[in-house]
This record gives structure tokens, sequence and C-alpha cells, in this order.
């Protein structure tokens, strides 16, 4: 998946305008006494408009779902030693000349990002694939950076489920490192890939099925399903021996990368059994 966070909105203050009134009165009896009154003028001052900073590197927040779809962030951050859903583990700048907008800053923000968070959380490739932690990226409103806001952020989340973020439990530095907290993000389901009832979750939750490795392929045009289905089939019936009780008797399932999932960089499948 690939998303980015945004700066905070621009709040512009209104200009405060001082005018002045004046008044004569008279009485029936006298005529009006005319007034002479230099011209005054009361200029209006508008303090220029201050990009607002950048996200704090380690900045903490609590997004649901649809905010780390989003391509900006107006969160606040909260403590980080509360309840959370995401953490900053990288802030970075790209050229002032550059719109924000643009496919050049997406293809910065969409490279750095997932590099800085394989070394932030750890791990090896196959850990992290088999991991439901994942990481989104935010830039400020294109508002902000017509002001001078030249940063992205890069976001580390964890999916509870298909479409909801997890609460960030313990440092998330690290992570895939330490087996505790890579069972706890691992990659399970309801149950068997592929029938109904099956929904991805966190290991930490309850299920009924568990992701056990990895089929990789070499980047580049899809191979084509039939390519890609064939290619599990002999590891995912190995990797599901490995774990059963019965050498002779037990179940495995494999999801292959759809053509969509291929284009959006998933280019390796899935072999899963019961748990």
């Amino acid at each position: 998946m690939s998303r980015r966070v945004w700066a905070l909105t621009l709040l512009a203050g209104a200009a405060l305008v001082l005018t002045a009134c004046s008044g004569a009165t008279s009485s029936p009896e006298a005529d009006p006494t005319p007034v002479l009154r230099s011209p005054t003028t009361d200029p209006t001052t508008t303090a220029p408009l201050e990009p607002p900073p950048p996200p704090g590197p380690h900045a903490c927040y609590r997004l649901a779902y649809d905010d780390a779809l989003a391509p900006t962030n107006d969160q606040k951050p909260v403590p980080c030693n509360g309840d959370h859903t995401a953490i900053t583990f990288f802030v970075g700048h790209f050229d002032h000349d550059l719109a924000v907008d643009g496919e050049p800053v997406h293809t910065i923000e969409s490279t750095v990002c997932p590099r800085r968070f394989a070394s932030f959380v750890g791990g090896t490739i196959e850990a992290r694939r088999l991991s439901l932690l994942r990481t989104v990226w935010f830039t400020p409103t294109v508002d902000n950076a017509a002001l001078g806001s030249h940063w992205f952020q890069c976001v580390a989340i964890a999916l509870e489920g298909d479409e909801q973020l997890a609460p960030l439990i313990g440092p998330v530095d690290g992570a895939l490192d330490r087996t505790e907290a890579r069972d706890h993000y691992a990659l399970c389901g309801t149950a068997e890939p592929g029938t109904t009832g099956f929904e991805q979750r966190m290991c930490a939750l309850s299920h009924s099925w568990r992701a056990l490795s990895t089929v990789p392929f070499t980047p580049g045009p899809y191979p084509g399903v039939a390519k890609v289905r064939a290619a599990g089939q002999t590891p995912c019936q190995d990797a599901g021996r490995d774990v059963a009780s019965d050498p002779l008797n037990y179940r495995w399932s494999y999801q292959w990368p759809t053509l969509q999932q291929w284009r959006a960089g998933q280019t390796w499948g899935t072999c899963w059994a019961p748990a």
C-alpha cells in the first residue's frame, strides 16, 4: 500500500481594521457649526504568512485507516507513551522548485520511505513481507508548500485487519528483530485464504491460519496468472508439511499476486497453513 502524510492545515488570521467615526449635533435654534478635519487613514497591516514547521522526527499520532490513505495529515501529535497508531521515523526534504503534488516528489517519498522503513523496523525482507507493519508517507498541503514547506514525512503503522489500524505496542524501532514483536505483528487470517470468512489480521488477535513464507518473483512485467500460481504449489506444500503434526495428513494454501497487487509492488506470493 502507499500513501503520504501532509502537514497541518494553514490557519490564516483575519486582519483587524480600526475605523474612526464622528458626528455633530445641533439645536433647532442654531445653525450647525461646520467642522473641518484633516483626512486620516488607518492602514491595515497583515503579517506575512509563515509555513507551519515540519513534523517532529519521532511524532506519534492517533490515525484512523482513512487518515493513513490521505496525502496530507492534519492530526495533532499525541504522546508516544500513550495510545497511538502511527509513529514518524523519518522527515526528509525536497527541492523548493518541485511541485508538492508532482511525480518527482512522489518518486522521492515512495523510494526513500520504504528504504528507511526497512532499516527502522529491522528484520529480513521475508519478515517484513510476513508482517502487518507498513509505511505510509505525507507531504504538506499545496497551500503550505507555496509558503515554503518542502518536507515529506515517513510514518510507520500496523494493520489490525483489512481496513483498520492497530495500536502500536512497545517500540516499533527494530520490532522485527525481536521474536515477541515479530510474532505480535505477523500476518494471520480468520479462515483459509480464498474462502468465505477470510480476513487478514495480526497474529496477536484471534486467528485460525498463519502465513508461513513467501514465494518471491523477479520484478518486471507481470508473468501471468498461470505462472505465478504454478510457482507456489511445491514450496507452499513443503512449508505446510514442515509445520504439520502429521506429515501424511495436512493442509496448506497459497496466495499468488494479482496483476493489481503486482503493479502496486507486491512481487511475491504467500504460503499459509492452519495455525
